[in-house]
């Protein structure tokens, strides 16, 4: 049976107050929509159509997939309606299932259960059944138990209100009886809107026995209208993968102060502290440290690792057993052999640091390759750009740098070489000898230091 997704993503979502389309607020640092159209990933879909609206050409840039066949809705006229404009795009299929763009939480194995539904009945819907349903549309069923129709709150009788099982719009169908279906729905109502939820009273009216699933956790079925809502979805998915992460052997010192927007592939014994962001695809090594108030981003860090608070690593790669940090950055194109220490202060972009070199403090590499068992004073910079072009630096293995030295690129200070604190090296540095380049200190006799004249009365 061949399974077509339908993805309804064209409200503009105006409680949220924001020129950026709904679907595209960030969840986990992902638009919301790309958490659906990832899940519905996992059915193997044969097609997936996604019906946009509002922001349309944003919404297309932003999830960039050709096998997505984008649908457009013109005008916002309700759910059926856009799903109306989404069934050409489905021809072909056996069966489909609608989701929304702004309801991201839903489970993997909610959506097969479902879909499995459609197996002894043409329609299948997912509902829940809250504490308070206030707002939500009810489950109507006679006595027993067969769904007659969904009756929406405000329409509801007190003792319909009464009701517990809600509507979470989600359902999956036969085709060929959902497009029959939501071709007959009307919009006699006040919205003067076409409602998917009048399908189902439909289908109740053809005989159709209509299944439904439940969701494990409410949480999976909740939509976001607002930016309340919207935090409240992020830190309910941010404590759910910090609860996955810790099963499998990563210590969090607080998984409510830890947040993943993207994926982390992590080592057993793997230590995170308060406060640490993980974004894009990162990978730690077994043993890795993260300290307090760190940012790992599009990184991999080898095993054994230390990595100290508040450091900020994007797109390089680290080996095992270095140290880096507190407070050091490692720039796009960093990438650092075994051993290597980075230190206070210390920011490295665009460059090779080998095995076992130091750069302690307070120092900027940039666009450099450096040998290995290299130490690299405090207050050392790498004069890599000249105004319209970047240079590279070279220095060659177990070369010791000096404090507060310049190194003026292209140049190349050869192996074992040694630069004597306070210079500028403009050009090449012969390896094993001492060059330096400073200007003689002089001592003026009768100097004083000058004094602030007094203020006139």
């Amino acid at each position: 049976m061949k399974l077509g997704v339908a993805i309804l993503a064209a409200g503009q979502g105006t409680r949220m107050r924001s020129a950026l389309p709904k679907v595209l607020h960030p969840l986990a640092g992902r638009p919301m929509l790309a958490h659906v159209i990832e899940k519905a990933r996992t059915l193997a879909p044969d097609c997936l159509a996604v019906v946009h609206g509002h922001g349309g050409e944003q919404v297309c840039a932003a999830v960039p997939d050709p096998d997505i066949r984008w649908v457009l809705q013109a005008e916002q006229l309700g759910t059926a309606h856009a799903l109306v404009q989404a069934m050409p795009a489905l021809d072909g299929v056996d069966r489909v299932l609608v989701l929304y763009g702004d309801v991201p939480l839903i489970a993997e194995e909610t959506l097969a259960t479902l879909v499995g539904a459609v197996d002894a009945s043409p329609l299948a819907l997912l509902t829940v059944r809250l504490d308070d349903p206030t707002g939500y549309g009810r489950i109507l069923r006679e006595g027993a138990g067969r769904i007659l129709r969904i009756v929406e709150h405000r329409d509801a009788t007190p003792a319909e209100r009464e009701i517990r099982e809600i509507n979470t719009g989600v359902l999956v169908a036969d085709r060929p009886r959902l497009a029959a279906w939501v071709s007959r729905v009307g919009n006699a109502n006040a919205q003067r809107e076409y409602y998917l939820t009048d399908v189902v009273e439909l289908a109740a009216a053809d005989g159709v026995n209509v299944r439904t699933v439940h969701p494990r956790d409410p949480a999976e079925v909740e939509g976001v209208n607002d930016r309340v809502q919207l935090a409240r979805l992020e830190r309910l998915l941010q404590r759910s993968q910090a609860d996955a992460l810790m099963r499998t052997g990563v210590t969090l010192s607080d998984p409510a102060r830890f947040d993943l927007r993207g994926r982390l592939a992590a080592g057993r014994d793997v230590s995170i502290d308060i406060d640490v962001i993980i974004e894009g695809d990162v990978e730690l090594g077994e043993g890795v440290t993260l300290g307090a108030h760190s940012i790992v981003r599009n990184s991999r860090i080898g095993a054994g690792t230390c990595v100290l608070e508040s450091s900020v690593i994007e797109d390089s790669t680290v080996g095992t057993a270095c140290r880096i940090g507190p407070f050091a950055r490692l720039r796009p194109g960093t990438r650092l052999a075994d051993g290597v220490h980075i230190g206070n202060f210390v920011e490295v972009k665009n460059s090779a640091i080998g095995q076992e070199s130091k750069i302690n403090h307070l120092s900027y590499v940039g666009d450099a390759s450096v040998g290995v068992a290299v130490n690299i004073g405090a207050g050392t910079i790498t004069c890599n750009y000249d105004g319209a072009n970047k240079h590279r630096t070279v220095i060659g293995d177990k070369a010791f740098i000096g404090s507060d030295t310049q190194l003026v690129a292209p140049v190349t200070v050869g192996a074992e070489a040694t630069i004597g604190a306070g210079s500028t090296i403009t050009r090449n540095a012969p390896p094993d000898k001492l060059s330096l380049s400073r200007a003689p200190q002089t001592t003026i006799d009768g100097w004083r230091r000058p004094k602030k004249r007094p203020k006139p009365d």
